[in-house]
Formats: structure tokens, sequence, C-alpha cells
């Protein structure tokens, strides 16, 4: 019933096995790729021919998680999984990054690439099984594919690169790195560093491709034993249409790409653009013209040619600068009047306008996955709206791009983040994209990093980015620095790379090409360096460190930390007492499971009070020091005073002033806010306070004051002469004529409760 063909080979310690015919036979191609315990099916259909009126490349992958691959089932309220997790969004693009260039020039046939997740052991992350999955089914599909692909994850920490690191294991990494690619070179790289430098980078990438170098032949053997005939396609011949397009209109598309404004230099392409298509495109003038899509095609075919010729042959881009060189910056700070920090990064015509907000550990953010539910307080998210190149479109919810773009600027600016115990805020960064023509990612890095410091969030180093482009063909190489969007759109690679002056952050590579050498990747990193640098001192002239306080609009916070034991004493019966402390005093808190208590509120005064208020329901009051209380009984032998959060403590008779006092209410009254020094405690582990020991105006303690005890002027209990009806002694019975025998209480009620 089942022809299963199989191959197994150890890779960096664990077991990989690729298997296909046992499972989705339907498809045109399934493989299920286990990798120690985590297995991941991926399942491709193509279709046999392009749609009507197609012009362009309809693949689409979907990578999705199954709670139960964890033994998990999903929280909310609706217990299915519904629309794909950033998690799922962001392998979706891993994915599809380093396999669209491999399909077939002129290749338009629909695509769809299906990758879920069976089983997860909790160390192997299934996103570089999946991409291996993936790469295996293409292979084998039969599809015009030119692969095989494969990708590895690389972990760096104490010198040392480790290949695929579990999941424990990258605790307290100073990297993860993933990287894909072919025998001949890489594809595609996605990273997150701690500020490591260039070299380290690249010896990640290198040792990531030897790595996988064992995967691309497994895909090949399981090729050799299961693959299905290839699909006939052949790319289409249109090099004549390309001739008279260059003929018609290549002089005009020379001067157009000379202009440095972006909607003049478009409009001047459009311009040649209608010339050539007025005799080329087929009409009822001219019946055997070109067909319309296939004309647009080639149109850009000869831009490419124009560009890519011009630079590599005079080393001039478009916009007059050299490959080299950065457009002009402008950075302001502290643009908008009410939010905690703001930011306007400008490069040229690429603007971002980047707003940071703190919040509190109410405004964390819960993210369910199959490693379970964790909080993130640190947020980035990027808008990207039509306007900002100056064209129309639906708004909406975030794309993938999006959510893509977002979290390249979250890694790159991650690492320079302070640590919670430091600034236990929530911070939450919005990228809006006023204007675009390069890259608004790497706008966003340095919009983001200088918002930060305007909210005065303690960064260690602003951080900058910086969008390098690739030319390569058979005249020649040219690496280009601070990329326009129509070098993007024309060229062959988007590098970026950010970090600070220190070093790296952040790293992403895309192809357009079948791969790039380690050399072009050096040279890129080495001029995007340069540039980095450059970008960081423009950013430096608006600000070039945090605020020493935070935003006044912004809460102001406190972190304490509390013994476990009393946490309940904090919380109260079903949250009576937190409650009571949020409503008198204004402040939000937060008690965590290990004794950490975050305090939030507005103003200064709700954040000391609900701080003091939890130090008198934790804390032991300490003998010698000098509390402020409150009056809350007057008895004939001296007054209750609440000091100490919920603490009471007895002021004799004799403690409350100098002289001798008649009688203490002469001297306080219920409600009276007065200073204290605690004594210390009698035998009974009563609190004994003083007054007279204390200046009520200054609160500064009065030399000289001595600590007389409880009986104060009175002489010693077995001086004193005896009642009738009294004891005898502590061991003598009671007098005849006295009642039943009363539990004795030297303070109110509640106290002796």
């Amino acid at each position: 019933m089942f022809d299963i063909k199989r191959v197994t080979i150890d890779w960096a310690g664990r077991p990989l096995t690729l298997e296909t015919g046992r499972i989705a036979r339907q498809a045109d191609g399934a493989v299920l790729a286990t990798y120690g315990e985590t297995s991941v099916l991926a399942a491709v259909v193509y279709a046999r021919k392009a749609k009507e009126g197609q012009d362009f490349f309809p693949l689409t992958v979907n990578y999705q998680e199954r709670y139960y691959a964890a033994g998990r089932i999903p929280g909310g309220f609706f217990k299915r999984e519904g629309r794909p997790t950033e998690k799922d969004t962001l392998t979706s693009r891993l994915i599809d990054r380093p396999i669209r260039p491999l399909f077939a020039e002129g290749f338009k046939n629909e695509v769809q690439v299906t990758v879920t997740v069976l089983s997860y052991d909790q160390e192997n992350d299934p996103d570089i099984v999946g991409m291996v999955a993936a790469s295996a089914a293409l292979v084998i599909s039969g599809a015009p594919f030119a692969g095989p692909i494969a990708a590895a994850r690389v972990g760096y920490k104490d010198g040392q690169y480790i290949i695929n690191p579990t999941a424990e294991q990258m605790e307290g990494f100073q990297l993860d790195l993933v990287v894909a690619g072919t025998t001949e070179g890489v594809m595609m790289v996605e990273s997150e560093a701690k500020e490591l430098s260039e070299d380290v980078m690249l010896g990640a990438v290198k040792a990531g491709h030897e790595s996988f170098q064992a995967v691309i032949e497994a895909i090949i053997q399981l090729a050799e034993k299961a693959a299905k005939d290839p699909f006939e396609f052949e790319s289409p011949d249109h090099s004549a249409l390309l001739k008279s397009i260059q003929d018609i209109a290549g002089a005009d598309l020379s001067a157009a790409y000379k202009i440095k404004d972006k909607g003049e230099r478009h409009d001047a392409v459009n311009a040649a653009r209608e010339k050539a298509k007025a005799v080329l495109v087929k009409s009822e003038a001219n019946p055997t013209g070109a067909d319309p899509l296939v004309f647009k095609e080639q149109f850009k075919e000869a831009e490419a040619k124009v560009v890519r010729g011009d630079i590599i042959r005079t080393g001039t881009r478009i916009d007059g600068r050299k490959t080299t060189d950065i457009r002009a910056i402008e950075s302001f700070v502290s643009v908008l009047p009410r939010t905690h920090g703001s930011a306007l990064f400008t490069r040229g015509e690429t603007q971002a306008l980047c707003v940071a907000t703190l919040g509190t550990a109410e405004d964390e953010q819960y993210i369910d996955g199959l490693e379970g539910t964790k909080k993130e307080k640190f947020l980035l998210h990027y808008n990207f709206p039509p306007y900002s190149v100056g064209e129309t479109g639906r708004g909406g919810s975030p794309g993938r791009r999006e959510i893509g773009h977002g979290k390249l600027a979250w890694r790159a600016v991650k690492a320079v983040l302070p640590k919670p115990e430091d600034f236990p805020y929530t911070l939450r960064i919005v990228s809006e994209i006023t204007e675009s023509n390069g890259s608004s990612s790497m706008a966003t890095v340095c919009g983001s990093s200088l918002a930060m410091m305007d909210a005065g969030v303690p960064i260690t180093r602003p951080v900058s980015g910086i969008a390098m482009g690739l030319i390569k063909d058979a005249e020649g190489i040219a690496i280009l620095s601070d990329i326009l969007g129509d070098e993007d759109h024309l060229g062959d690679m988007d590098f970026k790379v950010a970090g600070t002056e220190v070093g790296v952050t952040s790293l992403q590579m895309d192809l357009k090409i079948d791969s790039v050498t380690f050399d072009i990747m050096k040279t890129a990193l080495a001029q995007a360096n340069g540039g980095r640098l450059h970008i960081l001192n423009e950013m430096n002239k608006a600000m070039d460190g945090a605020r020493t306080e935070v935003s006044e609009n912004a809460p102001k916070m406190i972190s304490m930390k509390i013994p476990v034991d009393k946490i309940r004493d904090v919380i109260g019966t079903g949250g009576k007492v937190i409650r009571e402390i949020v409503e008198k005093t204004g402040a939000k808190i937060n008690v965590e499971d290990d004794g950490t208590v975050k305090i939030a509120a507005v103003e200064k005064a709700s954040l000391d009070a609900a701080q003091k208020w939890i130090i008198g329901l934790t804390a032991e009051p300490e003998i010698g020091m000098i509390y402020e209380g409150k009056v809350v009984k007057v008895m004939e032998f001296g007054a209750f005073v609440n000091f100490f959060g919920a603490k009471d403590g007895l002021v004799h008779v004799s403690q409350l002033a100098a002289e001798r006092v008649e009688s203490p209410s002469a001297i306080v009254k219920e409600g009276d806010i007065v200073k204290v020094k605690l004594l210390g405690f009698d035998d009974r582990g009563k609190v004994r306070l003083s007054m007279k020991a204390v200046n009520q105006e200054t609160g500064e303690a009065i030399e000289g004051v001595t600590d007389d005890g409880p009986s104060g002027d009175r002489p010693p209990r077995g001086d004193r002469p005896r009642r009738d009806g009294d004891r005898g002694g502590r061991g003598g019975g009671r007098g005849g004529d006295r009642g039943p025998r009363r539990e004795r209480t030297d303070g109110p009620k509640e106290d002796a409760e």
C-alpha cells in the first residue's frame, strides 16, 4: 500500500530523517522531516499552467504550528488554531525567501507549499526542520525548482559556534542566526546578535553553510529514490522584444534614471514606456504586436539593464551618488507633545515617525505558542500606509511584510535594552512610515533608537541600520550603500545590517540570484560598517544618549522585592488588601510569584504612598528608627499608634512627653499624626514606642532622652502596695471576690485579637 522512501543522517549530534510515500500521497511532493523528536510535514502542489493574464509568480508558503505537536490545547475561548501567529508568519517568510529565486525564470504557475508542525520536542525548533522539509518536497515534486536548499541555526557563545543549539542551549547566547543556501553559496540570512563584530557574523554564516551540506546531500539521495518526472517547462525567449524596447526607449530610460527626484524620475520612465508601448504592443493598428503582459515584463528587464549597466560602468548611481555614499539625513526628537518619546528620522526620501510608549506590567503581551504561554515586555510595530509611496490602497490589519519588517527592527534594538530589573516598564514602539524610497525597516531602527532615548529608556548605546545592494553580472560587481527603492527592485541583493558603534545587532540578507560568495558578503559587511557609523554620527546631532528621567507624561514606576511568604499579606483574602491599596493610592500594582512587586503611577505621591504601604505590610520595623504614625486609640495608660503599615505600637504615658503627663488625652487625640521612635519589644512581643525621644516638628531624635521602660516613673511592680483582692504573686490564687479571669490586653480590642 505504501512505497516508503527514507534517508537518515546524523546532523549536529542528532538524527535527521527525511521520509516520503506514506503521508499526503496526493500532493505533488510531500516529505516528513524528523529531527530529534520534532516532526514537520511539507506538502507541495503546483498548477500545470498559469492563469490567464498572470503577470507574477504566485508562490504561497504557509507554515502552521499545531498545538497538539507539543501536547497542548490552544488558549483562549476558541480551542482551535485560528489566524496565523507571529511565529507562523515569520517562519512562512523564512521559508519563502530562499526558495523563491530558484524557480525557473518565467514560471508563473501557482505553487503552494504547506508546512505543518506535527510533533515538537521542546528542544529542536521546527522552523529549520520545516525549511529542510519544504526544500525536499519541492525537489521530489517535479516542479521547475533549481534546488535543493538547506538551512541551519547557528549560536555563538564563549567564542564557539554551535550548530542547531537546543532551546536550553540558547540561554545566554550572543547570537541567533539562521542561514539558508545551496551547495554553491548563501541565499538568505536572518539573525539577532549582541553587538558582535562583522568577522564573527561572517564566521557564523560560514559555519552554518558548511553544516548543512550533508542535509543537501541527503535531499539529493531522497530525490534519487522518489523524485517525480520533471515538469516540462522552458523559459520563453523574448530577446527580440527586449532589443526592440532598448532600441526605442533605451536612451530615454538612461536619461530618466539620471533624475534624482523620485516622482520626476518615474514620470520620465512612464513616458519612455508609453513611447515603446505605442510601437510594440498588440493593438488594432498593430495586430502582430507583443502581448501587454510580456511587454510589461520585458520593459522592466530593459530598465534593469540600463540601471545596472550604468552603475557598473561609471560607478554613479541613479541619484548621482557614488556606491558608498549615504543620502542626506535629518533627525528630530520630541516632535509630538503628549507622547512619552518620539522621533522623526528622514534619510533621503525615506522617513519614519517613531513613537515610544511606556507601560506597566499590565501592558505586557501574552504569547501562546508550542513552548507554552510567555509574556513579552518589548513590542515594536511597523505600519506602511500606501500614501508613503504616493499611491492609493487598502488599509487594514498588518500583512506579512509589515510583521517581518517590524520583527527585523525589533531584533536590531533589543540588544541595547536595559535589564527588566533596572527598567521595569513595558515598552512599545510604533513606526509610521510616512515616506518610502529605500529601506524603511532600517529607518525604523534609527527612529526607534531615538524615540527610546527621548522617552528616557536607558539603552546602552544608539543603534543605526543600513540597507546594502548588489549588482552582479558579466560586466562586474557593484556593492551599493543605502539603496533606493529602484535599486532594490532592479538589483540582486537586499542586505540589511543594524548595530551600534561596538558591533552588529541584526543582519538580514535576501537574494534574487542563485547565491553570493563569502568574499562578496565580507566586502558588503565592511562597507556597511562605514555607512552605519556615518548614520550614527548624524543621529547623534539630534540626541546621543537617553534622557536622565522618563517623560513627565509616562507613568512613574519602581520595582521592589518582598519575601515570598509575605505575598499573601500584600494580596489579602480574595485580593482585598491589594484592591484597597490601588483604590486609595491610585497606583497600579503587579505582584509576581518570585516576590517582585512593580508599582506604577502617574503622580509620584501615589507611587510613594503605595510603596510605603507595601513596605509596612511586608517589612519588619527596626529598633531605634523613627517613624511617622497615626494615633488610633487613646487609653488612660498611653496611646496606640499605627506607625508601620498595619503595625500598631504603644506609646506609654511616660513616653508621651518629657514632662509628667497626667492624662494622655491632654497630649494626643485619635487621628493625630505623630513621630515616634521604636524603643523595642516587651516580653510578649508588644511594640514599645516613644514620642518624647523625637522632635515632633523636625522628626529628629532628641539626644539624652532615656528609655524609662513601660512603667515610666511608677515604682516597679514588686514595690507597689497590694490592693485588696490582689493575688499574692504570680503563683498566688484569685481573690475570693473576683469574677472569672479575663485576658489582659494593653491595647485596643483589634490588637488583642
